[in-house]
C-alpha cells in the first residue's frame, strides 16, 4: 500500500472536495477538512508504529519513473530523520484545523489553501528526488502567502509579500545549486541518495559553491541570522493556526534540507562552512533571546523565541556527532510541539481581549485557571525545565557541541538564562498579582481550544519524561549520518 502517497493525497483530496462544496455550507467544508487531515494523521500514527527503528535504510519506498528524459522520478521514502517530521506535520496540521473552526471570513478559501499547504509540507519531507523536493518546497509558498495576506492582521499584505519575496529569493539559489548537482553528477540524476553516493566526484570548490547556494534557500526558512527579519512580522500578522504551522513545520524545512541534502551530498563543504555555522548558531541563540526579552507584544515575544530555539538546532548540527544530530532533530520536534501550542494559547487570549500587550493584563491566574495552568507548563517547557520536552533536546545539543565548540556552547548558555527571564516575567505580568478589573468577565478556554492544545501539551510532557519515544525513531539514521564525518 502506498502509505506516503496516501498521507499526501488525503489533504489534496480534501482540498478538491472543499473546492467542489458550495461556500455557504461552512459546516460541511470544516467537516471535510477535519476528516481528510485526520486520515493523514492516522497514517502518521501508523508510520510511528510500523517504522523499523533498527534500520537506517529508507522505508515505505515508492519509486516510479516520472520524466524519464531527465531521469526525474516520483521517489518517496522515509528514514529516522523524515518520519519524525512527517508525524509532526500531520499532527500540527490537524490541531491547526481544529483551531481554525472559528474562522468566519471566506471559509471555503481558507480551508482549501490550508489543505494544499499540508500536502506541500508532507511532500517536502517524503521526497527523495531533488526535483520533486523542489516542487513541493515551492508548493508551500503560495498557500502561506494567501493565508497570511487574506486572514492576517493589520499589516498582512506587507508581511505576506515580505515572506514571499524572501523565500523566493532563497529558492532561486536553491534551484541553481540543484541544477549544478544534476549536470555535474555522472550519470545525471536528481536522486538524493545517488547524489550522496557520488559526493566524492565533486571537487571541494564546487561543493562550497553549491553548499552556499543551497544554504541561502535553507537559512531563510530556518531562519538563520541575518535572514530572520521576515519571521516576526509574518508571525504577528498571521492568523493563529497559520502561526502554528509557520513555527511548527515551515522553520523545520530549512534544517531538514541541511541534514537531508547539504550534509550527505557536500561533506567537504560542510567542514569548510562549519565555523561560520557555529557562529550563526550562537548569534541565533543569544540575539533571539535578547530581542524576545525586549518585546511588549506576546506573539512577537514567542516569535523571537523561535529564532532562539532554532539556534539550538544549528548548535546540535555543527557538533557533527550522533549526539548533536539527535539533539537537533529532537529539538525540531519539541519546538514544533511547544511553540505551536504557545501560538495557539496566544490566540486564545487575543480572541477574548483583542490585545496582545503583556502589560495590559494582570492577575488572570484566578480568573482563567485552566488557561493559566496550560500556558505555564508550555512556557516552562520552552525555557528548558527538566521533566519537559525542551530540556532533553537542548541538553543533547549542548552535549554534542561541547567537545568541539566549548566557548560557543558556554556563550550559548546565556540564551537559556535570558529565555527563562522573559518567560518568567511574562507569567508574572499576565497571571500573577491583583486582577485587572478590565478582565473580570474573561472566559476560560472552551472545548475547541482544549482539543487543539491538549494533545501538544500531553506530548510535551511525554517526551520530557520518556524522550526515547522520539529518539529511538531517529537515532540509527542520525548515527549513520554522523559516521560520514568521522
Amino acid at each position: 500500500m502506498p502509505i506516503l502517497t496516501l498521507t499526501m493525497l488525503f489533504p489534496l483530496l480534501g482540498a478538491l472536495l472543499v473546492l467542489a462544496t458550495p461556500k455557504e455550507k461552512e459546516r460541511m467544508i470544516q467537516g471535510i477538512s477535519l476528516l481528510t487531515s485526520g486520515l493523514s494523521l492516522l497514517l502518521g500514527v501508523f508510520l510511528f508504529f510500523a517504522f523499523d527503528r533498527t534500520s537506517s535504510q529508507m522505508q515505505f519506498v515508492e519509486k516510479y519513473s516520472w520524466i524519464p528524459s531527465f531521469s526525474i522520478k516520483y521517489f518517496l521514502g522515509v528514514d529516522g530523520l523524515s518520519v519524525s517530521m512527517v508525524i509532526l506535520t500531520a499532527l500540527l496540521s490537524f490541531v491547526s484545523i481544529i483551531a481554525s473552526l472559528h474562522i468566519r471570513e471566506r471559509v471555503k478559501e481558507y480551508f482549501f489553501w490550508f489543505l494544499i499547504l499540508e500536502m506541500g509540507m508532507l511532500g517536502v519531507f517524503v521526497s527523495l528526488d531533488f526535483f520533486l523536493f523542489y516542487v513541493f518546497w515551492e508548493v508551500t509558498l503560495v498557500p502561506m502567502y494567501f493565508l497570511i495576506g487574506i486572514w492576517g492582521g493589520p499589516q498582512k499584505e506587507y508581511a505576506a509579500i515580505k515572506f514571499f519575496l524572501y523565500t523566493l529569493f532563497g529558492s532561486v539559489f536553491m534551484l541553481l545549486g540543484m541544477l549544478a548537482l544534476y549536470f555535474t553528477s555522472n550519470p545525471h540524476t536528481f536522486d538524493m541518495l545517488e547524489l550522496a553516493q557520488q559526493s566524492n566526484l565533486f571537487s571541494r570548490s564546487f561543493q562550497i559553491l553549491v553548499f552556499l547556494a543551497l544554504y541561502l534557500g535553507f537559512a531563510i526558512k530556518i531562519p538563520a541570522f541575518p535572514f530572520h527579519t521576515w519571521l516576526p512580522l509574518a508571525h504577528v500578522e498571521a492568523p493563529t493556526a497559520v502561526s502554528v504551522i509557520l513555527a511548527g513545520v515551515l522553520l523545520k524545512m530549512g534544517a531538514y534540507g541541511l541534514l537531508r541534502i547539504s550534509f550527505p551530498v557536500l561533506p567537504q563543504a560542510v567542514h569548510w562552512f562549519l565555523p561560520y555555522l557555529a557562529v550563526i548558531a550562537v548569534i541565533n541563540i543569544v540575539y533571539g533571546a535578547l530581542v524576545a526579552m525586549a518585546q511588549k507584544d506576546l506573539k512577537k515575544m514567542v516569535a523571537y523565541s523561535s529564532i532562539n530555539h532554532m539556534g539550538y538546532v544549528l548548535l546540535g548540527i555543527v557538533a557533527l556527532s550522533a549526539t548533536g544530530f539527535n539533539g537537533a532533530v529532537l529539538q525540531m520536534v519539541n519546538h514544533g510541539l511547544i511553540t505551536g501550542s504557545l501560538f495557539l494559547l496566544v490566540g486564545v487570549i487575543y480572541d477574548r481581549a483583542h490585545t496582545r500587550e503583556i502589560d495590559a493584563f494582570g492577575g488572570l491566574g484566578a480568573r482563567v485557571p485552566i488557561y493559566t495552568g496550560i500556558m505555564t507548563v508550555q512556557c516552562m517547557a520552552s525555557l528548558g525545565l527538566p521533566g519537559l520536552a525542551g530540556f532533553v533536546s537542548e541538553f543533547l545539543c549542548f552535549l554534542g557541541a561541547f567537545p568541539q565548540w566549548k566557548w560557543y556552547a558556554v556563550v550559548s548558555v546565556l540564551g537559556i538564562i535570558v529565555t527563562a527571564a522573559f518567560f518568567l516575567r511574562m507569567i508574572q505580568k499576565i497571571f500573577l498579582g491583583p486582577l485587572n478589573t478590565k478582565w473580570s468577565q474573561l472566559q476560560d478556554m472552551d472545548a475547541r481550544e482544549m482539543w487543539a492544545t491538549l494533545p501538544l501539551v500531553a506530548l510535551t510532557v511525554l517526551l520530557g519524561v520518556w524522550p526515547r519515544a522520539g529518539l529511538d525513531l531517529m537515532n540509527v539514521t542520525l548515527t549513520n549520518l554522523a559516521e560520514l564525518f568521522k
